[in-house]
C-alpha cells in the first residue's frame, strides 16, 4: 500500500486551519495585548464590582477566607455580563474527576420569561453550585451505580474563563466535585485540602523560627513541565494504536532516530513553530503564563513550559495546556500524542513537576540565599522534605503509577522507580556539616572563564543538575521528575503536599518539646539546630548525587532499604501501607474510604488500559500485520516456485521462506496466547485483576510486539499497512 506525505503548508482555508478572518479573538497576532483577556481576572473583578465585594473575594483568593454566600449574586451579574460581553451563550462548572480528565455540562444563561420572551440570568446560586450526575465517574466503590447525585462547588481561587470555540463561547467556572455525601470525587478537592494542611504546619514552624511577621497564609507553587509528541494527522488516522491507546504497540525501529542528538533544543519545524505560536496566544488569552518551547531529544517530540503559580491554579492551567495542545495541533495537519512511550526505543514524555512553598509576603521558603549555612529557615524546610521523602517514597511513587508511565520509568530519559533526593555539590556539603554539628560555611559556584576575550565571565552555580534524579533541588525549587505527561498533577502534589505536612509538624512538635514551656530565641535555635541533626542522620539513605540509571545505585538503594517498586501494579499496593490512611484522615486530605477508593480507581485504570492495549494488539495483528505477512510469503513462495520451473535451484531462497514461514507461524501462535490470556477467567477484584494482567498478558503482548516488529522488518514496502516510525517520528 503507497501512502502520500501530506502536505505541509501553513495555515490556510484550503485546509481547515484558522485565517485571520475565521481566527477567534483569543488568538490575536499580538499576545502582549490578549494576555487574560479571557479570564475574569482581579483587573475585570476591580472594574465590574462595588468595592466592599471585591475585597471580600480577594480575601478569599488571598487568604483563603470564606465567601460570604450574600455576595454570590453580586459576582456573578458581574461574570454574566462580562461572558455576554464576550459573546457567551452558556456557563459550565469546569471539574476534574477521577478519569484524570476534565468535565463539563454547558446550561444556557437563556431563561424563559413568562410572558412568551426570554431573559438572560445566572445567580449567586446557579455560581456557587451545580448538580451534575455523579453516577457515571469514576466513585471507586463510595457510591453505586444507582446512586447518581453529585454536587460541584465554585471554586474562587482560580481564575473563571472563557472557552472560544466553533461558534460557542462559554463561561467556565472552576469547581470541586463531591458526591451527595459529601465524599470528593475529584483532584481539586484533595488538593485544596492538601495546600490548608501544608500551610498550616509551615506557618507553625515560621512562627517557632520568628519569621512569621506579617505572614497570613503559605501556599504551595508550582511551574510544570509539559513535554509531547506531534505526528501528522494523516499517519495518526491509520494507525489503529495511536488512535485506541496513544501509543504504538508495533513498530519497528527506524536506522535513524535520536542517536546524533540532534534534534534536542534545534530549529522548530516551520509548520510545529506556526501550531506552538498558536497554542501559546490561545493559551496567554486564558491567562496561563506559559514561557518555553523547544524541541525535545526525541524526533518529534517537543516540550512547552509554565512559570510559577500557586499549585491549585498551575494544576487547572496544566490541564487547559494538554487540552489545547490537543485541540489547536488539527488545524495544522497534526495530532498531539500526550502518552508516556509513545514510541518503543526513543526518549518518552514526563511533566516535570516543579514545586516550592510560598509565603503571601513573597518568600520563597525554599530559596537557599547567598549565606545557605545561615539560613535556619530553608534549612529547617529542607529537612522537612528530606524527611517526608524518606519516610514515604513509595506514596511518591505510587502517585505517579500508571500503565503508560510503566513505559517510561527507568529509560534513557527518566528516572529510575527508586525514589531518592538529589541535592547538589553545596547543599550536599551543608547537610554533612549539619550532621556533624553546626554548619559554618557555604560552597560558592565562583565564575567561569570562557577563554576568549569577547565572551564574558559568567557566574557558575555552586552545584550540577541531576537529570537522572527522580526528585532533585534545582536551585530554589524541587523538581520531580517522575510525573507522567498524560497525568494531572494535582494528585501527585496532593500526596507531597501532605507528607511534607506530616513532617513539618512532627518538627514542629520536636522543636516545642525541646525548647520546654518557657522558649527563648535562643533554646528554640538550639533545639531546631537538634532536630535537624537528627534528620540528617536518620533520613540522609535517600540523598544521592549519582547517576541513578546505574546498576551500582540499584544495588545501593537496595542495600539502603530505599522501597523497590519498578511498576505500577507494585506501587499502588503502598497505598495500603500502615497508617497511611490515619495520615491522610489526620490532615483532613482523605477521608479512609476516599483513599482507598481511589486505590481501587487505579488498579481498575490499569486493568482497562492494560485490556484496551491488548485488544488493539489482537485487531492489529490479525487483519493487518497477519495479511500482510502472507501476502509477503505468497510472494516469496511464487518466485521460488517460478525458479524451478525455470529450472533453477535456490537453496538460500528457500532457506528464506522457510525461516519466513516459521516466523508467521510464531507470530500467529503469539496472537493465539495473547487472545487465551485476555479471555482467561480473572480475578473479579481490580487489584487481583491487575496482578494477573501484569504477569500473563503483559509478558504476551511483549512477545507477540517483537514478533510482530520483525515481520515488519522482513515484510515487502508495499504490503505493509501502517505508517512506519520514520514517517511518524520524521514527516514535520
Amino acid at each position: 500500500m503507497s501512502r502520500a506525505l501530506p502536505r505541509q503548508s501553513g495555515p490556510s482555508v484550503a485546509n481547515g486551519h484558522w485565517t485571520d478572518a475565521a481566527r477567534p479573538e483569543s488568538v490575536s497576532n499580538d499576545p502582549t495585548a490578549i494576555y487574560g483577556r479571557d479570564v475574569f481576572s482581579e483587573r475585570m473583578m476591580r472594574a465590574r464590582l462595588p468595592k466592599d465585594v471585591f475585597k471580600a473575594v480577594q480575601r478569599t483568593v488571598q487568604l483563603g477566607e470564606p465567601l460570604d454566600p450574600a455576595l454570590a449574586d453580586t459576582v456573578a451579574n458581574a461574570m454574566k455580563d462580562w461572558a455576554i460581553e464576550n459573546g457567551a451563550t452558556h456557563y459550565t462548572h469546569w471539574f476534574h474527576p477521577l478519569t484524570g480528565l476534565t468535565a463539563e455540562k454547558h446550561d444556557s444563561f437563556v431563561s424563559p420569561d413568562g410572558s412568551g420572551g426570554a431573559v438572560l440570568e445566572f445567580s449567586g446560586e446557579q455560581l456557587v453550585q451545580g448538580e451534575p450526575d455523579a453516577s457515571s465517574f469514576p466513585s471507586g466503590g463510595v457510591r453505586a451505580t444507582f446512586e447518581a447525585r453529585g454536587y460541584t462547588a465554585w471554586d474562587a481561587t482560580s481564575p473563571v474563563f472563557l472557552h472560544r470555540g466553533i461558534n460557542s463561547v462559554t463561561l467556565c467556572i472552576p469547581t470541586a466535585f463531591v458526591s451527595w455525601t459529601g465524599e470528593a470525587l475529584d483532584m481539586k478537592t484533595p488538593l485544596l485540602r492538601s495546600i490548608d494542611a501544608l500551610g498550616e504546619q509551615a506557618l507553625r514552624i515560621l512562627h517557632l523560627l520568628g519569621e512569621a511577621d506579617g505572614v497570613s497564609r503559605v501556599q504551595t507553587t508550582l511551574g510544570p513541565e509539559q513535554e509531547y509528541f506531534l505526528v501528522d494527522e494523516k499517519f495518526f488516522n491509520a494507525r489503529p494504536d495511536l488512535q485506541m491507546c496513544g501509543r504504538t504497540v508495533f513498530g519497528a525501529r527506524p536506522p535513524k532516530d535520536q542517536q546524533l542528538e540532534d534534534h534536542y533544543f534545534g530549529s522548530i519545524p516551520p509548520r510545529v513553530l506556526g501550531f506552538m505560536s498558536e497554542l501559546d496566544r490561545a493559551l496567554y488569552a486564558l491567562g496561563v503564563p506559559v514561557k518555553t518551547r523547544h524541541n525535545e531529544v526525541a524526533p518529534g517530540q517537543f516540550e512547552i513550559a509554565s512559570m510559577y503559580e500557586s499549585a491549585n491554579v498551575a494544576t487547572d492551567h496544566q490541564m487547559l495546556v494538554m487540552e489545547w495542545i490537543e485541540r489547536i495541533a488539527p488545524r495544522y495537519g497534526l495530532r498531539a500524542l500526550l502518552h508516556e512511550k509513545p514510541f518503543a526505543g526513543v526518549n518518552g514524555s514526563g511533566k516535570h513537576n516543579n514545586w516550592s512553598l510560598a509565603t503571601d509576603t513573597g518568600v520563597n521558603l525554599l530559596d537557599p540565599r547567598e549565606e545557605t549555612h545561615s539560613n535556619l529557615s530553608f534549612l529547617t524546610f529542607l529537612c522537612a522534605v528530606i524527611r517526608a521523602v524518606d519516610l514515604h517514597g513509595d506514596l511518591l511513587r505510587a502517585s505517579v503509577a500508571d500503565a503508560g508511565n510503566d513505559h517510561r520509568l527507568g529509560a534513557n530519559e527518566a528516572p529510575p522507580a527508586i525514589i531518592s533526593i538529589f541535592l547538589g555539590d553545596m547543599l550536599t556539603d551543608i547537610v554533612n556539616q549539619l550532621e556533624t554539628g553546626k554548619p559554618t560555611s557555604t560552597k560558592k559556584g565562583g565564575a567561569l572563564d570562557l577563554g576568549a576575550r569577547t565572551l564574558p565571565q559568567i557566574p557558575r552555580h555552586a552545584g550540577d543538575r541531576n537529570r537522572t534524579s527522580p526528585f532533585a533541588f534545582t536551585g530554589n525549587k524541587f523538581e520531580f521528575r517522575a510525573v507522567g505527561s498524560s497525568a494531572s498533577v494535582a494528585w501527585p502534589n496532593t500526596v507531597l503536599n501532605t507528607m511534607v505536612a506530616e513532617s513539618l509538624e512532627w518538627m514542629a512538635g520536636e522543636i516545642e518539646k525541646a525548647a520546654g514551656a518557657k522558649p527563648t530565641a535562643a533554646k528554640t535555635r538550639s533545639a531546631v539546630s537538634a532536630v535537624l541533626k537528627q534528620i540528617v542522620k536518620q533520613h540522609k539513605r535517600v540523598l544521592f548525587d549519582g547517576d541513578n540509571y546505574s546498576a551500582e545505585w540499584r544495588a545501593e538503594a537496595e542495600k539502603r532499604g530505599l522501597p523497590m517498586l519498578p511498576d505500577s501494579v507494585s506501587a499502588l499496593s503502598a497505598w495500603s501501607r500502615a497508617g497511611v490512611g490515619e495520615m491522610f484522615h489526620r490532615f483532613k486530605v482523605l477521608t479512609k474510604p476516599e483513599l482507598t477508593s481511589r486505590q481501587r480507581i487505579f488498579y481498575e485504570k490499569y486493568v482497562k488500559q492494560m485490556l484496551i492495549e491488548a485488544e488493539t494488539m489482537l485487531h492489529m495483528a490479525n487483519r493487518q500485520i497477519l495479511p500482510a505477512a502472507l501476502q509477503h510469503q505468497a510472494r516469496l513462495g511464487g518466485a521460488i516456485s517460478a525458479a524451478k520451473q525455470a529450472g533453477v535451484e535456490s537453496p538460500a531462497q528457500t532457506k528464506m521462506l522457510r525461516e519466513w514461514v516459521d516466523l508467521v507461524t510464531e507470530f500467529r501462535a503469539a496472537t493465539d496466547s495473547l487472545a487465551a490470556a485476555t479471555v482467561a477467567k480473572t480475578p473479579h477484584e481490580p487489584r487481583a485483576h491487575a496482578e494477573y494482567l501484569a504477569a500473563e498478558v503483559k509478558p504476551a503482548m511483549a512477545l507477540l510486539r517483537t514478533l510482530g516488529d520483525r515481520i515488519e522488518a522482513g515484510v515487502s514496502d508495499d504490503f505493509w499497512p501502517l505508517p512506519t516510525y520514520r514517517e511518524l517520528l520524521f514527516v514535520k
